[in-house]
């Protein structure tokens, strides 16, 4: 368990623990998008994490796939953002934003009728969005075409320099759960041919461009990557995960990241096998860790070299305190999923911290 506890240098960054806190969209942003007073508590309660890996952020307008998720775009979210990051950093705390397109996730309901678009056009089918009507089916996505993906590489490395602005002390790349770059990654929704589709390598290269756009704002020591090579989340699924993701790993030594962010299981437990060990094999960076973890399995897994840190999720949006409460061998918070993507306080920033539960 004392392992948690230990430092750990993320490229330029030193960071105090290794207890985490994973990026977890809570839907406070507002119609326009923009964080707000409300945000900044919650992430300033939170701040004894290690490291916080704040919500999937819209990197450019028009693809909301979560109805109230906050933006790097414009000015406004960009103050918004200021103030989340002062707040988190005048209680010690360390912020990473993690950048976003929802892909064939958004819906016409959520960005005036615009159509989402997608690596092929595949549609979501294991799910409904929420949207101002209710919930709806997922609609079909518009295949991107080639001379289209520089725009969308461009729209990161913008957001990547208005995290900066906003004083963030770096950036992740979602790369995770069925959005766009997870889309062109995997081949259950990138049938595409040319350039990018086809092999790990073409699949790779949108997510790999994109990674080398923000390395050149922030150095590529402040930016990591987050993964999920078996997660059916969004329809997802790849015919060899294990081979991609491998390979994948194999290849981010080249770019000498912050850290690879690997979520290691499935929502829905459909696809089921260990990623951690053959990419902890081939990758030589930070590698964290996340999904389903107890404080006492993760801190056996950090002493033992399998990972390096853990970014816990649920338990972390319950427990504002969760180092203290780890270190205390304290019971958790219980979470109250009703109020996950809900719009006030409760559920949000009324979590009890250890000293008053």
């Amino acid at each position: 368990m004392n392992t948690l506890f230990t430092p750990l240098k993320l490229g330029t960054l030193n960071v105090p623990n290794r207890i985490f806190m994973a990026p977890l969209t809570r839907c406070r942003a507002g119609d326009a998008h923009i964080p707000n007073d409300l945000m900044a508590e919650y992430y300033a309660q939170r701040a004894s994490a290690g490291l916080i890996i704040a919500e999937a952020t819209m990197a450019t307008e028009g693809n909301s796939a979560f109805w109230k998720e906050p933006g790097i775009y414009s000015s406004e979210q960009i103050a918004g953002w200021k103030q989340v990051t002062d707040a988190v950093h005048a209680t010690g705390g360390r912020i990473f934003l993690q950048i976003w397109h929802g892909g064939r996730a958004c819906h016409p309901l959520l960005n005036r009728g615009a159509q989402p678009v997608a690596p092929s056009p595949i549609a979501i089918t294991n799910d409904e969005v929420r949207t101002p009507e209710g919930t709806k089916p997922y609609v079909i996505p518009r295949e991107l075409r080639d001379d289209e993906l520089s725009g969308l590489v461009s729209g990161f490395k913008k957001a990547a320099e208005n995290a900066k602005v906003a004083g963030f002390d770096g950036i992740e790349i979602h790369g995770a759960n069925g959005y766009l770059l997870d889309e062109f990654l995997r081949d259950g929704s990138n049938k595409r041919t040319g350039p990018y589709g086809g092999s790990f390598e073409n699949r790779a290269r949108l997510t790999l461009e994109v990674l080398e756009a923000v390395s050149a704002v922030w150095g590529s020591d402040r930016v990591g990557l987050r993964i999920s090579p078996l997660n059916s989340y969004n329809s997802m699924i790849d015919s060899d995960p294990v081979g991609l993701f491998t390979w994948l790993a194999t290849r981010l030594n080249d770019y000498h990241i912050a850290y690879l962010h690997v979520m290691r299981g499935d929502f829905f437990q459909q696809q089921n096998g260990d990623v951690m060990t053959p990419i902890r094999q081939h990758y030589k960076g930070v590698l964290i860790g996340n999904m389903g973890y107890t404080g006492e399995e993760a801190g056996k897994d950090i002493a033992a070299g399998k990972i390096d840190a853990v970014a816990f999720g649920v338990s972390f949006l319950a427990n504002p305190d969760l180092p203290a409460r780890i270190k205390a061998s304290t019971p958790l918070n219980q979470p109250s999923p009703a109020t996950f993507y809900t719009w006030d306080a409760e559920g949000y920033t009324d979590y009890p911290a250890l000293t008053t539960s």
